[in-house]
């Protein structure tokens, strides 16, 4: 997950560019940290050096340092000159060792607490990015900075409730026993989480309990009822990302008449058997309330859900999800959804590192930028080339020789973002690809732009043109046997229905006269079945344990539609000579020419397998 983080309430809610602070800090605690974002930002490469030297310092005797000939040196030309721009599979036999038991100073002079599992993937599974105690605290500083600055354009969020949908994810354990868990999972499983002071500006209407709960059913059930019994204090709803904030609106609209029963009678329904989610409730769910009910069942039996979080929620003053990167295309039903709030993107992290917050969190969603923080870590940029589009250098020296500090960065180029840990990751390549928008003092502000290579993505999951390739390829052996192939094929993120999916568009060929007849019967859900079972274990858990990703479809095309497809793009001006089938589109003229040529549709009849205790790790000896 690279950006964790938002669209319109009313428009008055919604600060134009460059337009003040609609109000004043609230308290001098928000005070303080307003002017701590402003030190942060007024020097950024001073803060940089200081950074980096500690990093350097304190990981001084680690194996990797003294293998860069680094050893002792914390200077940043010594740094530049030694140590190597890397991917993750430069650093997977590290990290397998420390995976494996080794409790050596390998990569960082603290001990590896656990290991964050990154929604990227490697060889079908998550990366496994090692971090330690401390970083804790670094994530809970970025998180205290977020309302300071929301409170300046949306005042009086302390006199409510935040309706946020969070969940945990599953987490395995590595051969050493250390957990492997998504970032968001290991926060809200921390102390810092669980044992939180009450703040009137993070009073939740869920429980803990039930953000707790790794059901996925249970868990949305009981933070539902306790949003809509708290539906007149509510003053924002979010989720992570703006998939999950959907996914809870399908959820209400499935389950709205069981929701009404429980209200009405002042009781959970035994589907929710977890005690201490139980518990939780039943401190929310006090005593009948036949008027929230005829209320709940009045609106959802209607059939018209436009406007539905503010019929529900009349006092939410805007949605608080990410809706940049690849959660842009769900922008529009968010809007219909919510009656046009305002969304509000707030921060950018990944598993590797918490980077910096959206410092105009009101401004719509083309707009977002999100400025890096200098003391979350230390960060390069290896640019784009602005011709070709691709990365001007690959790996190794080379990369290293073409990276630019923060201090240093043009506005309107592109660049990848190359970040050096406390954790112990030095010139890492992250993957997210950045635009340099503007500045605030003097950091850079970024637009996020797009994740390196990823064709296709629904929630976390990140799928990309090699991997689709294989999917395709195993399932199409299926078709040999009937006497067809795939002769040309693309594929679609459709987010029309909730969850999304992926779809695949195949135009068949007949090796003898078979297309027909694999086109027929089962053996397209079974070519289905059989690409979900090709994809990563990101995707797979999402089908089978989250519920975030629907059923894989394939749509098989007339003959000649590839043909066409080829004959709309060099219309527009594509080169006859250069074309190649797009194998992902997402043009809606695109999307519609092919879906006007389909002769039959097929989904994937089962979810496919998912082993939710298998250890996200290779022993050694494997």
């Amino acid at each position: 997950m690279a950006v964790m983080t938002d669209m319109p309430a009313s428009t008055a809610l919604r600060a134009p560019a460059g337009a003040p602070p609609a109000a004043a800090p609230g308290s001098d605690k928000d005070a303080e940290k307003l002017r701590f974002i402003e030190e942060m930002t007024s020097d950024v490469d001073a803060v940089q050096a200081r950074v980096l030297a500690e990093i350097l310092a304190r990981n001084a005797g680690t194996e990797y340092l003294a293998r860069c000939g680094l050893a002792g040196a914390t200077d940043r030309d010594a740094f530049r000159a030694r140590v190597p721009v890397v991917t993750y599979e430069d650093l997977q036999p590290d990290i397998q060792r420390i995976a494996n038991g080794d409790r050596s100073p390998i990569l960082s002079a603290h001990p590896i607490s656990e290991f964050l599992t990154s929604s990227g993937t490697s060889a079908g599974e998550r990366k496994l990015m090692p971090t330690i105690k401390e970083e804790l605290d670094r994530r809970q500083l970025l998180y205290s900075l977020l309302m300071p600055v929301m409170n300046q354009y949306v005042p009086g969020l302390d006199k409510g409730k935040a309706l946020y949908f969070l969940f945990v994810k599953s987490e395995t354990t590595t051969p050493s026993g250390l957990t492997a868990r998504p970032v968001l999972t290991s926060y809200y499983k921390s102390e810092h989480f669980k044992n939180r002071p009450f703040d009137p500006y993070h009073d939740y209407t869920s429980p803990t309990a039930a953000i707790l709960c790794a059901d996925a059913f249970q868990s949305m059930y009981a933070q539902m009822v306790c949003g809509l019994c708290h539906r007149h204090d509510v003053l924002r709803v979010g989720a992570v990302f703006a998939s999950g904030l959907l996914r809870a609106i399908r959820f209400l609209q499935l389950h709205w008449e069981q929701l009404a029963d429980d209200i009405e009678r002042g009781s959970l329904t035994p589907r929710v058997a977890d005690p201490s989610v139980r518990e939780a409730v039943a401190g929310v769910l006090r005593r009948p309330d036949p008027e929230l009910a005829r209320f709940l069942r009045a609106e959802c039996s209607r059939g018209d859900w436009a406007g539905i979080v503010t019929r529900v929620w009349p006092n939410t003053r805007y949605l608080d999800v990410i809706v940049t990167g690849a959660m842009q295309q769900y922008i529009p039903t968010l809007e219909y959804y919510s009656g046009g709030l305002p969304m509000a993107c707030t921060m950018y992290a990944s598993s590797e590192c918490y980077f910096g917050l959206n410092l105009r969190p009101m401004c719509h969603p083309s707009e977002v930028c999100y400025t890096i923080m200098p003391n979350m870590g230390y960060f390069e940029f290896l640019p784009v080339d602005e011709a070709s589009g691709v990365l001007a250098a690959a790996s190794g020296d080379a990369a290293a020789a073409q990276l630019v500090d923060l201090a240093r960065l043009e506005q309107g180029r592109e660049y990848e973002l190359v970040i050096t840990t406390y954790a112990g990751l030095y010139r890492y390549r992250v993957g997210d690809i950045l635009r340099v928008a503007g500045f605030h003092n003097a950091a850079p502000q970024f637009r996020f732009v797009r994740r390196k290579n990823v064709l296709l993505s629904i929630e976390s999951d990140k799928t990309d043109e090699a991997e689709l390739q294989r999917a395709v390829d195993r399932a199409s052996a299926l078709l040999r046997e009937r006497g067809a192939a795939v002769a040309e094929y693309t594929s679609h993120a459709c987010t029309r229905s909730i969850p999304g999916h992926y779809v695949m568009y195949w135009e068949l060929l007949a090796t003898s006269n078979g297309a027909e007849a694999a086109a027929g019967g089962d053996v397209l859900e079974r070519c289905c079945l059989e690409m979900e079972a090709a994809l990563n274990s990101v995707y797979r858990q999402s089908r089978v344990a989250d519920g975030s990703i629907g059923p894989l479809e394939i749509r098989v095309v007339r003959s000649g539609t590839f043909e066409e497809l080829m004959d709309y793009a060099i219309s527009r001006g594509a080169s006859i000579n250069q074309y190649k089938v797009p194998r992902c589109v997402s043009f809606p003229p695109i999307v519609e020419l092919l879906d006007s040529r389909v002769v039959s549709r097929h989904f994937s009849p089962s979810p496919p397998h998912w082993a939710p205790d298998a250890a996200p790790a290779r022993r050694s000896s494997d």
